[in-house]
């Protein structure tokens, strides 16, 4: 079974920029879909951003313009750019891969923590 290892995640200052990564152990060309959750403390997991098989990508209004999503399906890497982060994007991200029959595989999770 594949299994998805984020990492990257750290402490940065408002304004700074952050790239996470998620390796799988297998090839993620068996993921239709990949993307990136976040939880913050006391908050429900929330949606951050997808890339499908082709390439077609969705954002979350809140991280629209300075997030950008990508995958390297050589590298069966999912990658998450982060820039201009605030102080409300400290959270724990969690990658994910959908496959043909909309199972979902989550990661471990990363955390990220944007200081003021």
């Amino acid at each position: 079974q594949v299994q998805l290892v984020e990492s990257g995640g750290g402490l940065v200052q408002a304004g700074g920029s952050l790239r996470l990564s998620c390796a799988a152990s297998g090839s993620i060309l068996r993921f239709n879909v990949m993307g990136w959750y976040r939880q913050a403390p006391g908050k429900q997991r929330e949606f951050v951003a997808t890339i499908s098989i082709s390439g077609s990508t969705r954002y979350a209004d809140s991280v629209k313009g300075r997030f950008t999503i990508s995958r390297d399906n050589p590298k069966n890497t999912l990658y998450l750019q982060m820039n201009s982060l605030k102080p409300e994007d400290t959270a724990v991200y969690y990658c994910h891969g959908d496959d043909r029959w909309s199972s979902r595989m989550w990661g471990q999770g990363t955390q990220v923590t944007v200081s003021t």
